[in-house]
């Protein structure tokens, strides 16, 4: 057997934010973001609920050798070789003033899988709710029309109707929060080979138990006021007529 090593945390690249500052004068992402940022004024409203949706891979990975345990004095030690087993996707949804959140496991990543996980919002999460409000980014499958390629046209049509989307700005997924629980999620429960998408789902299941019972909420502190005055350079300078 080979020397064993520290683990290793394969989630850095996902943990990793990649910042993109806009250009200036960028008057479609002020547009969405003050958008957003309205949202995040309103009280909680349980007929209203505010849901942020994300979503992001894992890659699943399983050891080539038996880990060491731990012993007095030294931490588990772990093989430098695994093997690569594909990877998961997991749909995070995440109502930041009521402190839940559930998250989905699914094998891909594609539009009829986004369909399904808004279906589960609607009928499952909130079925009593008179319109969800749905925080996203503008991933391709992210659109309304997804739910077309899922489900039957009245079907669509339906849940469609049960929705008031928002959607961020490009070079704006900061203001997802979703991006926040998927940062927790990674830290407190994904850092760690997980060599199957079974064994991913219960982990995953356990921390958002764990994580609900908490009532983990976001209080939101960064407003339209305060956008116009940081983010000054985003905004176009009217010219005077």
């Amino acid at each position: 057997m080979r020397p064993h090593h520290a683990k290793k945390n394969e989630l850095k690249p996902w943990l990793k934010t990649q910042w993109v500052i806009p250009p200036k004068a960028n008057a479609e992402f002020v547009c969405a973001m003050e958008d957003v940022l309205e949202v995040y004024t309103r009280p909680y409203d349980p007929l209203r609920p505010q849901v942020c949706l994300d979503e992001c891979s894992k890659q699943l990975v399983a050891e080539t050798r038996s880990p060491l345990p731990a012993e007095p004095g030294q931490a588990e030690r772990y093989d430098c070789e695994y093997e690569r087993c594909g990877t998961a996707n997991l749909f995070m949804l995440f109502e930041p003033l009521a402190g839940k959140r559930h998250v989905k496991v699914t094998e891909r990543r594609t539009a009829v899988d986004f369909a399904h996980v808004v279906r589960d919002l609607a009928d499952v999460h909130y079925p009593d709710a008179e319109k969800i409000v749905l925080v996203m980014d503008n991933l391709n499958t992210h659109k309304p029309a997804s739910l077309y390629q899922a489900f039957a046209p009245e079907e669509a049509r339906r849940l469609t109707e049960r929705l008031e989307i928002h959607y961020t700005p490009k070079h704006g997924s900061w203001l997802d929060m979703a991006e926040i629980e998927l940062s927790a999620l990674a830290t407190q429960c994904l850092d760690r080979r997980i060599a199957d998408a079974e064994t991913l789902a219960g982990e995953v299941a356990a921390w958002q138990v764990r994580r609900n019972a908490e009532g983990c909420t976001v209080d939101w502190r960064f407003k339209t006021e305060d956008a116009r005055i940081k983010l000054k350079r985003l905004y176009p300078s009217i010219q005077p007529s």
